[in-house]
């Protein structure tokens, strides 16, 4: 009988990383020395690299094992690799103690692959390393494939993380696809206020402010009209040494997103309407929120009431940018391109200036040659499609030889390779989620492709 060790393919799967995302490549060699080049993912602030990042994971998702066979890896930077080579032993070890013996093989199978991959680092990368290593099954037992797959993060890991299981645990990961631009948050009524920093999930107090204005209620002898002016006057140098703080406070902050001012009562639109902010913070107000507390704990409630609020300024961006496209295209500038093969024309042309990508755009790009003359043709397609595509190929005959030897030779995600294009011509690139009804049109109305032209083409 063939070892079910030998009848298992092995699968290599490293993620190379460029400037503005990461693209992963498949290697069926066993030789665990690969070539690795480009391994930072600079950031997440861009939707493609965004989009890159949450689509792998959601592929390792999809990914479980038939028993607790697969092995999450979280090295952080400070962490020696001899360290973690020495932990690995001791693992390996336990393993030996797994009562099922082809579970038992799997995993010490997918240490040693583990081990080996490490043997390519002096010291993790300056984000840490994270890799996922297991034999997933396809079809029936016996058709494992050992895969593995080796990723630095975007963000810095700080823990360091072990677990086999039978599936890859994402969940530091997705973390770092939440929300992470900076907000700055301003909670106040008449008589105090609170300065604070969202990031994520982490609020940040930067500075409180009391307002030592006395209480509605007038002093004993003075006039009602008196003491308003006196309190008015109070509540405006009040507003003044608040704005000034804030000014100077956030206009530090390089990446600042937008700005949100809560509060209970009307004094914060008393603050909102007045100039006691800059221009520029001005332009940055997204939201005013009605709080039942100043304090921290009015911050954590700006916090609470925010997170589908700070998520819909992404999709803002959306449909800005699918407006202006709808703009040129409704004023016939000839500034507007859509549809795979008139896009592909201009990026070849170096003509596009942004290029709109839909995140659902699930079309494959199959190229067929002819076994006899070699003549080659490509084709546009649902996923869905393939297998049925592949089945209506076996008795159509060549158009160039007229022999009915015609198979698939390639197949390209229509995605990657556009995202590819732009990357190699330097085009601004947006991924267009579909959570708003601009996104949605992108998509179904123009095939999830479309581009905004550096200036009208001739002819």
């Amino acid at each position: 009988m063939t070892c079910v060790a030998h009848r298992r393919a092995t699968l290599l799967v490293l993620l190379t990383f460029s400037n503005s995302g990461f693209r992963a490549t498949y290697n069926s060699q066993t030789s665990e020395r690969m070539r690795l080049q480009e391994w930072k993912l600079v950031s997440l602030g861009d939707s493609v690299s965004r989009f890159k990042l949450k689509r792998t994971l959601e592929t390792l998702a999809s990914k479980e094992g038939r028993g607790t066979e697969l092995i999450s890896l979280y090295v952080p930077p400070d962490r020696r690799i001899h360290e973690v080579m020495n932990n690995l032993r001791e693992e390996y070890g336990t393993a030996s103690n797994i009562k099922s013996r082809v579970t038992r093989k799997n995993v010490q199978e997918a240490i040693e692959k583990v081990q080996q991959r490490l043997k390519l680092f002096k010291t993790p990368p300056p984000n840490g390393l994270v890799i996922f290593c297991g034999a997933i099954p396809y079809g029936a037992p016996g058709n494992e494939k050992m895969e593995i797959y080796t990723l630095e993060p975007p963000e810095k890991i700080n823990v360091y993380f072990y677990r086999c299981d039978s599936h890859f645990h994402l969940e530091p990961l997705f973390d770092m696809l939440r929300e992470k631009d900076t907000y700055g948050v301003l909670v106040l009524d008449s008589s105090e206020a609170i300065l604070g920093t969202l990031r994520g999930q982490k609020m940040n107090v930067l500075k409180e402010f009391t307002s030592g204005i006395a209480g509605k209620h007038r002093a004993g002898g003075q006039s009602a009209r008196r003491f308003e002016r006196i309190r008015e006057a109070a509540i405006n140098e009040y507003f003044k040494r608040v704005g000034r703080h804030t000014n100077e406070m956030l206009g530090q902050i390089s990446d600042l997103r937008g700005v949100i001012i809560g509060g209970p009562g009307p004094t914060k639109h008393d603050f909102e309407e007045g100039e006691y902010l800059n221009y520029v913070l001005k332009q940055k107000i997204i939201a005013t929120i009605d709080t039942s507390y100043v304090s921290e704990t009015g911050l954590d409630e700006v916090a609470d009431r925010s997170q589908d609020l700070l998520k819909g300024v992404r999709y803002v961006e959306d449909k800005k940018i699918v407006q202006k496209f709808l703009y040129e295209l409704g004023h016939d500038t000839g500034l507007a391109s859509y549809g795979e093969t008139q896009v592909r024309k201009h990026l070849t042309a170096g003509l596009v200036d942004v290029l709109l990508l839909s995140e659902k755009l699930d079309r494959l790009h199959v190229f067929v040659k002819c076994k006899t003359c070699g003549h080659l043709e490509d084709s546009l397609l649902s996923r869905s499609g393939l297998t049925k595509f592949e089945q209506e190929l076996l008795p159509k005959p060549c158009t160039k030889c007229g022999n009915t030897t015609l198979a698939i030779d390639n197949t390209q995600n229509l995605l990657d390779e556009f995202v590819e294009i732009a990357e190699k011509g330097s085009v601004n690139l947006q991924m267009i989620s579909t959570e708003t009804d601009e996104g949605v049109m992108l998509l179904e109305s123009f095939g999830g492709i479309a581009a905004i032209l550096r200036y009208r083409p001739s002819g």
